[in-house]
């Protein structure tokens, strides 16, 4: 494998091939988190980097308040995937995906990455890692059954992702229909209700 291009259109290809057929959140979270296993100390620098790199040309206040929201997106799932990898707490779940036809539309949406020209997606994450953020929002939307964007993450306009009772509801879940490759097709959250 090229390590080139680690998450790369082209590698998403063969991972969607690899986990479409997976129904259990067990092995799809065994599967993604030797995926994203793969990242080394110098790999998270870049995509820490880029990240912060994207969120230094939001205005402020806003840049301060979403800060610790994307990290979260990014690093609180990654390091959660690694470390329910490493304790064993992923081969003791037994639940089935939750929204099956979802998770085959990602999957074909993961697949078709190749078709697509990503230029301005993915957080500025370039070529190399571009794929990490659909195998991390994978991993949170179907081994976990939580939102895309973490609960509390503000959106412009004073709204932000909720989490009432056992349902999550987003400001922007219906807004990115246009956008085919948006995680927020598949996000188990839904529309909030707006003023």
């Amino acid at each position: 494998m090229d390590d080139v291009n680690i998450f790369s259109a082209e590698r998403m290809k063969e991972v969607a091939a690899g986990i479409k057929n997976i129904r259990k959140k067990r092995e799809l979270a065994e599967f993604l988190a030797c995926e994203i296993g793969r990242l080394n100390i110098m790999d998270l620098q870049h995509i820490s980097a880029a990240v912060e790199k994207e969120i230094d040309m939001l205005p402020s206040p806003y840049r301060e308040r979403i800060h610790p929201y994307f990290m979260e997106q990014f690093f609180g799932r990654y390091f959660k995937a690694m470390r329910m990898h490493g304790d064993g707490t992923l081969k003791q779940m037994q639940d089935d995906i939750s929204d099956e036809k979802l998770y085959e539309e990602f999957c074909t949406m993961l697949a078709g990455l190749t078709e697509y020209n990503r230029e301005g997606d993915g957080l500025g994450l370039g070529p190399r890692y571009r794929g990490f953020y659909h195998l991390i929002s994978c991993f949170a939307m179907f081994v976990l059954d939580e939102p895309g964007h973490p609960v509390g993450m503000p959106f412009p306009g004073g709204f932000a992702v909720e989490r009432k009772d056992s349902a999550f509801y987003c400001p922007i879940r219906d807004k990115e229909k246009d956008v085919p490759f948006s995680i927020c097709n598949f996000c188990p959250a839904k529309q909030s209700e707006m003023p």
